[in-house]
């Protein structure tokens, strides 16, 4: 007798689900969980202190820029006359007594002359200065020199009272 192709796939079909029903593991029993022992009481360890507050930064220097003395210069000039020096000698004694003062020197012309001149002359007026102050111990680093020429007047008159205002060294702490 001869198998036809459809009874032959039938028959495999068969014989592949009994053969899969017949390898079914049986579940295995679990053996039931004891309960939880009781925690014993925690043995409570003391926190330990906080550590220190980190040390407070150097105060910053109290000082305002209307307590530095604006030194003055004359017409078409970087030198630093005694009304200068004056104001100076002030100004390095209240850096002496805060070291943590840095400050920028800025140098003013009036506005007469060209603006590449008067630039120029600014940043003369504002090198004197700081070099005035670094032979009276004040080191250098503590400078930012800057040199606004002509650009901030403090007096916008176009006579010799305003001008000779113009004429000057501002310190500015930074």
């Amino acid at each position: 007798m001869k198998w036809s192709p459809r009874i032959l796939a039938l028959v495999a079909a068969l014989a592949l689900a009994l053969a899969g029903a017949g390898c079914a593991k049986k579940p295995v029993a679990t053996p039931p969980v004891p309960p939880a022992p009781t925690p014993a009481p925690a043995q409570t360890t003391p926190t330990p202190a906080p550590p220190p507050a980190p040390a407070p930064e150097p105060p910053k220097p109290s000082v305002a820029a209307s307590d530095l003395k604006v030194v003055y210069f004359g017409y078409d000039s970087f030198t630093l006359d005694d009304g200068a020096r004056s104001a100076l000698d002030s100004n390095a004694k209240l850096m002496r007594d805060n070291p943590a003062l840095n400050v920028s020197v800025d140098g003013h012309c009036d506005g007469r002359g060209t603006v590449e001149y008067n630039q120029a002359l600014g940043q003369k007026r504002a090198e004197a200065v700081q070099q005035y102050l670094a032979d009276q111990g004040i080191p250098a680093t503590r400078f930012r020199v800057i040199s606004y020429g002509k650009e901030r007047p403090v007096d916008e008159g176009h006579d010799e009272s305003a001008w000779a205002k113009n004429r000057r060294v501002e310190f500015t702490p930074r």
